[in-house]
């Protein structure tokens, strides 16, 4: 079908940078032959970054309107289909899709990570809604194996920002070498005293290594204070970065030797761009990904409480630890276009 039109939704135009970068990829993958339409959070600004039409994402007669001039409709990557951080969330996001089924619309739920479902009612919106698409893809095994008994057809492949193209980033190499990214969040785990810990540890890899920290927030609302309160311990040994184009995120990581990393496409990203990578996990979709890629790493909730040893930790990581080989990241890159042929499958 010759321009058809296509409603994207997931949690856009809210800073955060993981959410970004999906829906980057994903105008990326869209066919030529399809227009897109973003929900956002930030319309104006999504319009200026993307150059796509966009509607505030909670605006009913809005969203109405834009579905009544769409053909298809598309749930963007991630982990929208959960209640573990908003039991509100997959409501939102269930009753759009919801919406458009029953207007008709193609639908496809593109590179979802299903879960954790926590209540029974999600589970069965969540079933509803995914059994009710035209299209189905997934990027983590626990989201396979869900659809799987709900005999629900899917297509798993690696996370689509695998697939994403990165930019040079102005002025990186201007910067003492070699350089050690850092990307932390707000979290319950993330407690005061486990701050302190990782902060003294970085202020002690830095000394042993030379290396200079860059402290890159991906969502400035939780992790710019964070930043901001690491950063006077590492004094002319550090910068704080902030890049909010999703092109340039994952291009920053490629001029960094190792990376040091709570949010998932934090760790994405830098494993793609050939770094060693070293996770902090809150989730188990970050979980998901150590395991795959055997990741070294800890989860917050077990996190040595002494720095000596977190530290040192690191420095092994370092100086011994191997990025994924050339091959690996191909591969890996190679399988999340399987996400692109989704969308042309579904849409042209």
């Amino acid at each position: 079908m010759a321009n058809m039109r296509a409603l994207l939704s997931g949690y856009y135009g809210k800073g955060n940078g993981g959410d970004e970068a999906l829906l980057a990829t994903l105008l990326q993958m869209l066919p030529p032959s399809v227009t897109p339409v973003v929900l956002s959070g930030n319309p104006k600004e999504t319009t200026t970054r993307y150059g796509v039409e966009a509607h505030d994402r909670m605006a009913p007669l809005t969203i109405l309107q834009a579905l009544r001039s769409c053909d298809a409709f598309i749930w963007g990557g991630g982990s929208l289909i959960q209640d573990a951080t908003s039991a509100v969330s997959p409501f939102y996001y269930g009753g759009i899709m919801t919406l458009a089924q029953k207007m008709g619309l193609k639908t496809i739920a593109w590179a979802q990570g299903i879960g954790p479902l926590k209540r029974s009612v999600t589970r069965w919106l969540a079933r509803e809604t995914f059994g009710g698409c035209t299209k189905v893809s997934v990027r983590d095994r626990a989201s396979a194996a869900l659809l799987y008994d709900w005999q629900i057809p899917f297509i798993q492949a690696p996370d689509p920002v695998w697939a994403l193209e990165g930019k040079p980033v102005p002025g990186l190499w201007n910067l003492p070498a070699p350089r050690v990214a850092v990307t932390l969040r707000s979290h319950p785990q993330l407690t005061e005293t486990r701050l302190a810990h990782l902060t003294h540890a970085l202020v002690d890899f830095q000394k042993a290594t030379q290396t200079f920290i860059l402290l890159l927030p991906f969502q400035k609302s939780e992790d710019l204070p964070i930043a901001q309160a690491i950063q006077p311990q590492l004094k002319d040994v550090s910068q704080i970065m902030c890049l909010e184009e999703p092109q340039l995120l994952k291009g920053v990581f490629h001029g960094v030797e190792m990376a040091i990393g709570m949010r998932l496409h934090s760790l994405i990203m830098a494993a793609a761009e050939g770094c060693r990578c070293f996770a902090l996990s809150y989730d188990p979709k970050v979980n998901r990904l150590m395991e795959d890629l055997n990741m070294p790493g800890w989860d917050l909730a077990t996190l040595p409480d002494d720095p000596n040893v977190i530290s040192k930790t690191w420095m092994e990581h370092y100086a011994n630890g191997d990025p994924l080989s050339s091959e690996q990241i191909q591969s890996l890159v190679d399988r999340a276009l399987m996400h692109r042929e989704v969308l042309r499958e579904a849409l042209t």
